[in-house]
């Protein structure tokens, strides 16, 4: 736990920023293979529920599927991909276009205890401080967290108003300036917290859990960060309190999210892909403001994807990863009506 971590995805703000070389861009060739993917979704009548990977087939595009999840897995941590003109498509198109997408990146999983496994980002009045608060149905600023998912992938489909920039940092490089100026917080970190479930539990169970923030198993690295969760399961009365060293160690670590030396900005424009690898990547976003039209208000779709290529975790990770292999498909808040759905409406309390 006491060691420093290497490798490409342990940056800072300032390395990346300027870089390109976790952004790429479609050719028109490329994008013209999405377009016959779509149409043959069509042509066969399929719905996102029934179509299949082979119903949206991408001999060319797959390959930079494939890159993009070396990346994401062995390299930076994150990927970009840019260049379809969301403006061009109708919404049930863009989201078979991201679903067929998806499933050639990976399987998604459950989002939240309703089954939602292709999800809506968008403001739907839920205040994310509230038991049941989750940041994708807010307009409010997040914290820095990760999801509960080896890969989150969010594709734009409209932007805000004002504001909703979109924050990365390494939690590598965060977990190794923690070692070199208090090991001692760090190895609190590694200690188990008591998580809220944000009421994703399963009937009967306790609506509390613990995990460690920071884990290493097998020489990889995993961090699970999301401290509205943490903070929220203080409200029970048989979960202990925080210590003030708990405190202390938390605090440090979202003072050094938040530093501009270990993050940086972008500006979602419609039609990106964003994918995370959430092991090694916190991210965030500031608060925004909406158009006053629906039909121009800001919307995003989010996968949560278990991937082939991803890393065995820790047992002490089972609670959100049920199965630690590595490749398993794995994590997420599983669905408790039995049922999947493919759009997140209304409010998930």
């Amino acid at each position: 736990m006491r060691a420093a971590i290497t490798g490409p995805a342990t940056w800072r703000g300032h390395e990346i920023k300027d870089s390109k070389a976790w952004v790429y861009e479609f050719t028109q060739a490329e994008i013209d293979e999405i377009d016959a993917a779509l149409r043959n979704v069509r042509k066969q009548g399929k719905l996102i529920s029934t179509m299949t990977r082979e119903d949206f087939p991408l001999p060319t595009v797959s390959k930079v599927i494939d890159h993009t999840r070396e990346q994401i897995e062995n390299g930076l941590g994150l990927q970009l991909l840019r260049g379809i003109q969301a403006e061009r498509y109708g919404k049930d198109d863009l989201r078979i276009i991201y679903w067929g997408i998806g499933q050639h990146m990976g399987t998604a999983v459950s989002q939240s205890a309703k089954g939602d496994i292709l999800g809506d980002v968008r403001n739907l009045g839920i205040d994310i401080n509230s038991p049941q608060g989750r940041g994708y149905t807010s307009n409010q600023k997040l914290t820095y967290h990760t999801d509960s998912c080896d890969v989150v992938a969010l594709f734009v489909l409209r932007t805000a108003r004002a504001g909703g920039l979109s924050m990365i940092a390494s939690s590598q490089a965060i977990h190794n300036e923690i070692l070199k100026q208090r090991p001692d917080l760090l190895d609190v970190l590694y200690q188990p917290f008591h998580w809220s479930w944000q009421g994703q539990e399963e009937p009967g169970q306790l609506p509390y859990y613990q995990q460690p923030v920071f884990s290493m198993h097998e020489g990889k690295f995993s961090c699970r960060y999301v401290r509205t969760h943490i903070r929220s399961a203080q409200r029970f009365p048989d979960v202990p309190r925080l210590t003030p060293i708990q405190e202390e160690a938390l605090d440090f670590l979202d003072s050094l999210s938040g530093s501009t030396d270990f993050h940086f900005s972008m500006m979602f424009q419609p039609g990106d892909l964003q994918f995370l690898n959430n092991h090694m990547m916190l991210h965030s976003r500031t608060a925004f403001e909406d158009f006053d039209e629906p039909e121009k208000r800001r919307h995003l779709l989010r996968m949560w994807l278990s991937v082939p290529n991803s890393r065995a975790l820790s047992p002490a990770l089972d609670t959100i990863y049920r199965d630690q292999r590595a490749g398993a498909v794995r994590g997420g808040f599983p669905s408790r009506t039995g049922k999947l759905i493919y759009e997140t409406v209304g409010s998930i309390e």
